[in-house]
């Protein structure tokens, strides 16, 4: 087992049938930590309006996989 971060956003707006999400893995907590910080960092420079139909939120959260192919192996 190898211990990834996956990056998981939630996103909803008016008049869509659910939260909408989205997950993406990555190696370290640190490349979590940055692609999270450069996401939310994106949404507040939207305009206004667009951040009244849409809000959205995203956490790193630490998960222990399989193998991943494409990923190199790390220690835990």
């Amino acid at each position: 087992m190898i211990k990834i971060w996956l990056m998981v956003m939630f996103i909803s707006s008016p008049n869509m049938p659910s939260v909408k999400y989205q997950a993406i893995a990555y190696k370290t907590e640190h490349e979590c930590m940055e692609s999270l910080a450069k996401y939310l960092n994106l949404y507040e420079s939207q305009p206004q309006l667009y951040k009244e139909t849409t809000v959205t939120d995203a956490h790193c959260i630490e998960f222990e996989s399989f193998s991943i192919k494409g990923f190199k192996s790390i220690a835990s």
